[in-house]
């Protein structure tokens, strides 16, 4: 069941978790993610509303969309601990495993979470996503991208403007056929009442 592709159970190990991790969260982060904020409503309506608690949404809901959004979003790590299954059977489950606990934690702020000193220390020289970057992408949807790492923020955004370019239904509209607005009555701006 376990291969020792490079030398070592250990290093086997480490490799296919790593590589769940990792891959995993790019394949995450490009194929479904940034995709959704430019064309679907699942992901927005369920992981940005603003009205739902996210650590409910997050973890124990039972809503059918909100369970198949977190499905669809851990399909891509679930397709490379398949392909890791090779490597490691044991790192493939532990990257999953490892990758599941981090969804637990990242939206742990609306619970009053906050990072130790130490960790956020180790995370930050990790590139590991915190709970508090993970909140602030909940407020603003534009930003934190990548569900484990922040070294894919940037090529997010960079891909996330680059879609809505391309995308027909997020044209900007051209002037011709923007009408001005016209007022019924006139606007008083208050300058010379006393």
């Amino acid at each position: 069941m376990n291969s020792i592709v490079l030398g070592s159970p250990v290093l086997s190990l480490l490799a296919a978790m790593l590589t769940v991790l990792v891959v995993g969260d790019f394949a995450s982060t490009f194929f479904y993610h940034v995709p959704q904020h430019v064309w679907g409503k699942l992901h927005l309506r369920t992981h940005h509303d603003r009205r739902r608690s996210y650590w409910d949404h997050a973890v124990i809901s039972g809503d059918p969309g909100v369970m198949l959004d977190g499905f669809l979003g851990a399909v891509p790590y679930i397709i490379i601990a398949v392909a890791c299954c090779k490597i490691s059977f044991f790192g493939a489950a532990l990257g999953l495993i490892l990758g599941q606990l981090h969804v637990w934690w990242r939206h742990t702020t609306e619970l009053g979470w906050k990072t130790p000193v130490p960790v956020r220390n180790v995370c930050r020289a990790l590139a590991i996503v915190l709970p508090e970057d993970h909140d602030g992408h909940h407020r603003n949807p534009e930003i934190e991208f990548g569900d484990l790492f922040r070294f894919y923020d940037a090529p997010a955004r960079k891909m996330l403007v680059l879609l809505r370019t391309l995308s027909p239904r997020r044209a900007p509209r051209r002037r011709s056929t923007v009408r001005p607005i016209k007022r019924k009555t006139a606007v008083s701006t208050g300058v010379g009442r006393g």
